[in-house]
């Protein structure tokens, strides 16, 4: 894992030196909110529904146990017990007070780590494909090239004022975990014909009020000219994109305008540029950076009684048949840790949860933890020997919910509850149709299906992407929920197709159960999930059940 240097730690500690200032200023009314504003979102500090938000920047989604227990104790000291995991591989404190956050952004420095970039029109932090370094399918670890990216991109001089927020996710792996088509940027990594690893660069994704999928730029990139690319797209984008209507000046905007052939071959005139005047120092650089993220020293040892233990517990059992996946290293698993109880706010976690699972990844997990976009975290290298006391630990602290990938395991923003530019709740919602098909005792049985909620058309929720997409919408001042279907952010993406009219809040879950009890009536076999058989059969036998309309549900 990467640790601060010398310059990192100086960095950091100048940056909150200023905010320390600035905070003080504002306090004695020396700046005004509107002069405040710029200041605090260069440092993670939103202005909420009801209190100041600061959101903590977890690079490409990687913690120790150490960085863990902090964010524990931020919880407790400052906030309310508890943090937010977000889709951006982000934390999230809801309560604090504005005089605090100095303290608090000096307290995550002495970690290494900080909140700088997690807001404003510059690169935000760089996601990465939470399972890195531990999928049996992975190229190799993409880790060390979101840190060169986070590097280069912090306090990049022409960078820092885009005309829009810029987002980019990179995944080694060609199963696609990290929704690279939904991003500004999206990095692939894959082989050429001799063998050679590089990248599939994928430009102008966004979901939002106009959703689009990346598209490819670049079938194939070396890895030495990475670096040199990413600046050349970005420095297009900064002269190309619309500064005149913030709707609008996305790069997928840009891309669109434009046309891809256009972008592309401005992109190419800059990258040939820029190539011929490359160092080579980044290279030096990302050596050094791939040095500190070494495999950990994996051991061998028997698994014959976590055999044992699984065939004689059915409860056990259930939790590895879905909260486990294969790892690259025979013996080991890849555990999730699902932040989804039923009924329970999806990404939460309360101050004592943080310090069990920094506990778990300290003894068992060889000193790693990850967030993942879904809202979850993972122990990315458990010996299965240790699986038993790290599944008993885990229900001890009420985070053993067998139910990674599956109805209960919803992606929701912080909607109307939070967020100031929220128009109707995404919680609540999440929380009721987690607890009514715990009630129905068929998620099981219905398999892997992606719900996701947004509580507005900015689709912080990646409801566009969700196999069952939700967006909370205002009309005429109801809470109203309109429903997508057949989005997907793998590497077979697509966006939810919307089925018709939306559903008051109390009408809502109900319409949700409708759709998913009827696709167990259509399915081919047991073995066909809700996207294929979606995919197989159209929207319209779906669009009956979720409506109740018998005539489009016979269809099927």
């Amino acid at each position: 894992m990467y640790k601060y240097n010398e310059f990192d730690e100086a960095f950091v500690r100048e940056r909150v030196r200023q905010f320390r200032t600035q905070v003080e200023r504002r306090i004695d009314g020396s700046l005004t909110e509107e002069e405040f504003r710029p200041l605090r979102l260069m440092n993670g500090l939103y202005l909420q529904l009801h209190a100041y938000m600061l959101r903590v920047a977890i690079p490409y989604g990687t913690l120790n146990p150490d960085q863990m227990r902090q964010l524990a104790m931020i919880a407790e000291r400052w906030d309310r017990g508890y943090g937010h995991f977000t889709t951006r591989q982000n934390i999230q404190f809801n309560w604090p007070r504005l005089k605090d956050v100095p303290d608090i952004l000096d307290a995550l420095a002495d970690v290494g780590m900080h909140a700088i970039q997690t807001s404003g029109n510059c690169v935000r932090n760089v996601t990465a494909d939470h399972f890195a370094a531990a999928a049996a399918d992975e190229i190799a670890d993409p880790r060390p090239v979101a840190e060169l990216l986070r590097e280069w991109s912090t306090d990049h001089p022409e960078f820092q004022f885009l005309p829009r927020k810029f987002k980019i996710a990179i995944t080694g792996s060609p199963n696609d975990r990290a929704v690279t088509r939904a991003h500004d940027i999206g990095l692939r990594m894959v082989r050429n014909e001799a063998g050679e690893p590089g990248f599939e660069v994928l430009v102008g994704g966004g979901l939002g009020r106009t959703p689009m999928l990346a598209q490819v730029i670049r079938d194939f990139l070396p890895k030495a000219d990475l670096l040199p690319y990413i600046e050349a797209i970005l420095g297009a984008y900064n002269l190309k994109g619309r500064r005149d209507n913030k709707y609008k000046a996305r790069i997928k905007i840009t891309v669109f305008e434009n046309g891809l052939d256009a972008f592309k071959a401005d992109v190419e005139e800059r990258f040939a540029r820029l190539r011929s005047q490359w160092t080579g120092a980044d290279q030096e650089i990302l050596a050094e950076i791939e040095a500190q993220f070494a495999p950990p020293a994996f051991r061998n040892a028997p698994v014959d009684a976590y055999e044992a233990f699984r065939a004689g517990n059915g409860v056990f059992r259930a939790w590895t048949d879905v909260n486990l996946h294969p790892h690259k290293v025979d013996g080991y698993a890849i555990v999730s840790i699902s932040l989804k109880k039923h009924g329970a706010t999806p990404g939460d976690a309360t101050a004592d949860q943080m310090r069990v699972m920094a506990d778990l990844a300290e003894r068992y997990g060889h000193g790693e933890l990850r967030i993942s976009h879904e809202q979850n975290v993972i122990l990315p290298h458990v010996h299965k020997s240790d699986l038993p006391a790290v599944w008993a630990a885990l229900r001890e602290a009420e985070l053993a919910t067998a139910n990674i990938g599956l109805v209960s395991d919803i992606i929701a923003c912080p909607g109307m509850d939070y967020c100031a530019l929220a128009t109707a709740r995404s919680i609540p919602i999440a929380q009721q149709i987690a607890t009514r098909f715990e009630e129905l005792k068929v998620e099981h049985e219905v398999g892997p299906l992606k719900i996701k909620i947004s509580g507005c058309i900015n689709a912080c929720g990646h409801h566009h992407v969700g196999h069952i997409g939700i967006l909370g919408l205002d009309r005429a001042g109801v809470e109203n929920y309109q429903v997508t279907l057949g989005g997907d952010g793998t590497e077979t993406a697509a966006i939810g197709e919307k089925m018709g009219p939306g559903f008051p809040a109390e009408e809502i879950v109900g319409a949700v159960e409708r759709l998913v009890l009827g696709y167990l009536e259509v399915r081919r076999d047991a073995e066909e999930t809700f996207l294929e058989a979606f995919r197989r059969l159209g929207p319209e036998p779906f669009k009956g059940f979720l409506y109740g309309t018998e005539e489009t549900a016979d269809a099927a």
